[in-house]
């Protein structure tokens, strides 16, 4: 039986059920941090389809059937939550062409993946597995709705990230911050500490070995919906949910 992604036409491509990521892609990945060149890879391409890209695309189809439950305004698509293998290397010293790791971003329905947002995160690397939700680079604009939206809406906000569920599993909410209390906002304000956070985001790191499992997909979407409450929180103070 193959997973069908409920909301694409019939005649899109259908992708294998999640049985486990495959312990060839971890091996792959490791092989590939030691030769991250093109002629290495253009070598060995169908590897990096076969074990990586594949099974991958086989889980983000796997998830749809839970977004549709816990978060049904969220895309999980094989094909446009998957991030490419290819490195972006015009602004960057290290050249070297390709990402050790295999990573998808999930984000609400008609978004661009890393641009808008908040959304859930999913990565594998040989050594860790990392989940993960919330927004990562929020720009000033978002940042300014974000701590509008803490102030106003404080117990709302401290009914999520203090919730006993959700510090069992994340611990607490995590992101680089700012030395004092942002303009706008007095020295004393009773929700200082949050304000001063410039990213919002969860997650849990994970050994590799739980990747191999097809029980991993429960974990992922386990993740995944204790983080709604967050994710929802964020984008409703941004304006891209009601």
């Amino acid at each position: 039986m193959k997973t069908q992604i409920s909301h694409l036409p019939f005649d899109e491509i259908l992708f294998p059920p999640f049985t486990g990521f495959p312990k060839k892609g971890i091996a792959f990945l490791q092989k590939l941090k030691r030769n991250n060149n093109r002629v290495w890879f253009e070598k060995h391409k169908a590897d990096y389809e076969t074990y990586v890209k594949l099974p991958m695309q086989s889980l983000i189809a796997s998830l749809q059937p839970h977004f549709d439950k816990f978060a049904p305004e969220f895309d999980a698509n094989p094909k446009r939550s998957l991030f490419r293998i290819y490195r972006d290397i015009r602004f960057s010293k290290d050249k070297t062409p390709y990402k050790t790791h295999v990573a998808a971003h999930f984000v609400i329905r008609g978004k661009p993946k890393g641009i808008e947002g908040s959304g859930y995160y999913l990565h594998i690397e040989p050594g860790e597995v990392f989940l993960g939700g919330g927004i990562y680079m929020p720009d000033n604009d978002q940042l300014k709705k974000i701590r509008h939206a803490i102030a106003t809406n404080a117990n709302d906000f401290l009914s999520i990230v203090e919730n006993r569920s959700f510090k069992k599993r994340f611990g607490k909410l995590e992101g680089n911050r700012l030395q004092r209390v942002p303009q706008g906002f007095e020295p004393d304000h009773p929700m200082a500490e949050w304000l001063k956070l410039k990213q919002f985001f969860v997650g849990v790191t994970l050994p590799e070995q739980k990747c191999f499992s097809e029980s991993f997909l429960e974990t992922v979407a386990d993740v995944f919906e204790e983080a709604v409450p967050l994710v929802r929180f964020l984008n409703h103070a941004m304006g891209y949910t009601k």
